[in-house]
């Protein structure tokens, strides 16, 4: 069986997610569950089907961005439409500046969003407030937005989205606008748009509407005049309103919120009492350092199937070194990934552009040091200290500086039997600053000795 180049280059962009309601992406997905800890997308999934059909529910979904959420949730919409659930998928950093959002900027993102899905299929709703607030608006701003009174409600929305998106100063007067008027905002889209929908859905005999709101965990960590970030604005501070959506909504927020001292508020306005589910790391190591073999198995055959996706598991060795010069550069690859999906990607992209398979060691090993020095190039004497105390501790505190290391993706999580755990990225074990710590660290402080990668 011989390796098909352009398929493989295009099976391995790090910046497209696997779509698995799609034939062609299905044959490269790899079910990481059995050593994520828990069945993550399986509890989303019941929680609507099973739980709550026909009573609103408000899931959240997080991690490490790269570590494979956006492909875990188009499988989720997979399976909720195989339930027959009408879902409405999208990415919001298409529709928002992810540096500059507003309460009022997701619930229009999400009204449009769903407008367009459902005008997809022939259900075509037409809020009057919606339309009263589009002429308001344009007359507002003082500024030309092609409004046609009979224009569809994604075509209005989509209008002045992408006129204020471009526009700082124009976002700001619109929000201005808004704010005062989001309680109204919100009433109409659940009225006029949500359960409107649901129950000409239902007619058509489909079992309800859920939203999935992806990408949100990119929102910038940045501070508000009121001290607040701006993730702890939108999800804590406003998330009553987020969880107001009269329909099944899973949103995406930052990793770092879980760390928050807020976090308990997150979960009960935000979440409704349930606790953010989170996609860790796939385990490449234990807690004590050994090696684990069903996390670098699984590893191994994500980037095999996307070389071969017609060849049975039980081949896939004998075909490594068409792709790779020696099985160990294989292994290399994926303990050096730490188990972040797209990080593995990443490094075998990379050596793609500048060798052709079999790739050799060498070619490996360089890339791996342009990462290491990528990495290290932002990292503060203090993050050093903080990451020292992780590697120790195994544990990160809500402290901004480990969120920090964690949105920086110098730290990973992991889930076992026993819990959450931490480790280093592991393509710093062997920055010369790390090492030389642990050449004067007692060995007796440390949860495992760190191998050879």
């Amino acid at each position: 069986m011989g390796l098909d180049l352009p398929r493989f280059y295009k099976a391995c962009n790090p910046s497209k997610p696997l779509t698995v309601g799609e034939q062609e992406d299905r044959q490269y997905y790899i079910d990481f569950s059995s050593v994520r800890g828990s069945k993550i997308i399986e509890s989303l999934k019941r929680t609507i089907t099973l739980i709550s059909p026909d009573e609103p529910t408000c899931q959240l979904f997080t991690g490490h961005i790269g570590c494979g959420k956006s492909t875990e949730l188009l499988r989720l919409k997979t399976e909720l439409e195989q339930q027959g659930f009408h879902v409405v998928y999208f990415e919001s950093s298409q529709d928002l500046d992810m540096a500059d959002v507003d309460i009022t900027d997701i619930l229009l993102s999400v009204a449009g969003q769903v407008s367009e899905s459902l005008e997809a299929i022939k259900i075509k709703l037409k809020p009057g407030y919606f339309a009263n607030l589009f002429t308001e608006i344009a007359d507002f701003l003082q500024t030309p937005i092609d409004l046609e009174a009979q224009a569809e409600l994604s075509v209005g929305i989509g209008k002045i989205t992408a006129k204020t998106k471009e526009s700082p100063k124009l976002r700001r007067r619109l929000r201005e606008y808004l704010e005062p008027r989001t309680g109204g905002i919100l009433e109409s889209i659940n009225e006029e748009l949500l359960e409107r929908a649901t129950t000409e859905l239902k007619r058509r005999g489909k079992a309800g509407l859920v939203v999935i709101v992806d990408n949100l965990d990119r929102v910038d960590v940045r501070p508000l005049p009121s001290g607040r970030s701006q993730p702890e604005y939108l999800f804590i501070d406003r998330g009553e309103q987020l969880r107001k959506l009269n329909c099944h909504v899973v949103y995406t927020i930052p990793l770092a919120l879980i760390f928050s001292n807020d976090c308990e508020t997150l979960k009960n306005r935000l979440g409704g009492g349930l606790t953010p589910k989170v996609l860790p790391m796939v385990p490449v190591r234990q807690r004590d350092g050994e090696e684990f073999q069903q996390g670098m198995n699984l590893l191994r055959q994500m980037v095999l199937v996307r070389a071969f996706p017609n060849a049975p598991i039980n081949q896939q060795p004998e075909l490594i070194t068409q792709v790779f010069d020696h099985p160990e550069t294989l292994n290399r690859l994926c303990r050096v990934s730490g188990g972040h999906v797209r990080n593995l990607l990443g490094l075998l992209f990379d050596c793609l552009r500048q060798e052709s398979p079999p790739i050799p060691r060498e070619c490996l090993e360089s890339v791996i040091r342009e990462r290491r020095d990528y990495l290290t190039s932002s990292i503060t004497d203090d993050e050093w200290e903080l990451l020292f105390q992780v590697v120790q501790h195994q544990t990160v505190r809500g402290d901004t500086q480990y969120q920090t290391l964690l949105r920086s993706m110098i730290v990973f999580e992991y889930r076992d039997h026993q819990g959450s755990w931490f480790g280093i990225n592991p393509a710093l074990e062997e920055a010369q600053k790390f090492q030389l710590w642990l050449k004067h660290s007692d060995p007796k402080t440390l949860p495992y000795i760190t191998n050879d990668l």
